[in-house]
């Protein structure tokens, strides 16, 4: 994709995967390691709904689990929240609206229990959720038009990652740096072949790591290309499904484990008939999307590459990406008390 041809240009949701680079630029990490301060416990909750809570969670739980923080790091649904005990417990509420239902009801019922360590990540001032949490964290991304989220999702994952990073001594992401790959590989050229593949098919699988990547990119595709699609995790893909697995349908890997490559093209791609692509920074034995190898970062680089491929795909299917049919902007929206 790119912002200079016409059959881009109009749409909210491009420009503002595109701009999210900008918003890289806008972040200031010294504002995120003073919100640090306000941490009270190492048992922390990391809860919203659907893109505020999938990426974001996930990559730094990913982390944590690699480096052992010091912090316990959990996340959930604000509904299922409910049912937990989350006495000493930090809670972060990631809503960009501030007004979604599950989460605004997660707030109340901790606030009548008189906790008093709730964290709001919100881009909307004066919102629910802002105004009944102790302490706040607005999104320098603002206010997005199109129905799916990008670019808040990405600050949200950045402010979780710089967070806890400088709690535990770990380094922290150049911003700018970030921001001018995740462009780079937002306007790579995707090859016309991929694109058909994809708009031609029944079903479209994510598979990888859970660090949020690609449950997040599988979400993508059903609000971006109105596809019916399935997040497997790990290995997930050769431990069953592929029993209902038929050769119209596509399976993209985010950074296949090099280990488990040669089983999945005898049994997915050579038995079935399966269309496996890649996303990494290496070569590997199917047909790759190749980008750079960022280290600990380059999961966000992989987000801007299905990203890039779901709009060429949409765009193929003469999709409109900034209104989905049923899908909205706020999920399941709270209404005030009349």
């Amino acid at each position: 994709m790119n912002n200079t041809e016409g059959r881009y240009q109009h749409y909210f949701l491009v420009r503002e995967m595109l701009g999210v680079k900008n918003v890289l630029a806008a972040m200031a990490p010294v504002e995120i390691f003073d919100f640090s301060a306000q941490i009270k416990h190492k048992k922390v909750l990391l809860t919203g709904e659907g893109s505020s809570r999938i990426f974001p969670a996930k990559k730094v739980i990913y982390d944590a689990r690699q480096h052992n923080y010091k912090e316990n790091i959990i996340t959930e649904g604000a509904s299922q929240a409910l049912e937990y005990d989350l006495d000493g417990h930090t809670v972060f509420i990631a809503s960009n609206s501030g007004r979604t239902k599950e989460c605004v009801y997660l707030l109340e019922a901790l606030k009548k229990k008189n906790h008093d360590n709730i964290m709001a990540v919100v881009a909307h001032k004066d919102s629910v959720i802002m105004n009944g949490a102790d302490h706040t964290y607005l999104l320098k991304s603002g206010h997005e038009k199109a129905v799916a989220a990008t670019k808040t999702v990405i600050e949200q994952a950045l402010f979780y990652d710089i967070l806890f990073r400088k709690s535990n001594g770990k380094d922290c992401p150049d911003l700018n740096k970030t921001g001018e790959l995740f462009d780079l590989v937002l306007q790579k050229k995707i090859p016309d072949t991929m694109v058909n593949q994809l708009a031609a098919s029944d079903m479209i699988y994510f598979s990888g790591r859970n660090n949020g990547v690609s449950e997040e990119l599988a979400l993508k595709t059903n609000e971006i290309t109105g596809k019916k699609s399935d997040y497997l995790e790990g290995t997930y893909a050769v431990h069953g499904v592929e029993e209902a697995m038929s050769k119209n349908e596509v399976m993209i890997i985010i950074d296949p484990f090099l280990e488990e490559e040669t089983k999945i093209q005898r049994m997915l791609v050579e038995t079935i008939g399966v269309i496996v692509i890649a996303i990494a920074s290496r070569t590997t034995s199917f047909p790759t999307l190749q980008i750079p190898d960022s280290g600990e970062f380059t999961p966000y680089l992989q987000m801007a590459m299905g990203w890039n491929l779901l709009i060429e795909t949409a765009l193929a299917l003469k999709m409109d990406l900034d209104h989905p049919k049923r899908a909205r902007k706020i999920g399941n929206e709270y209404e005030q008390p009349v």
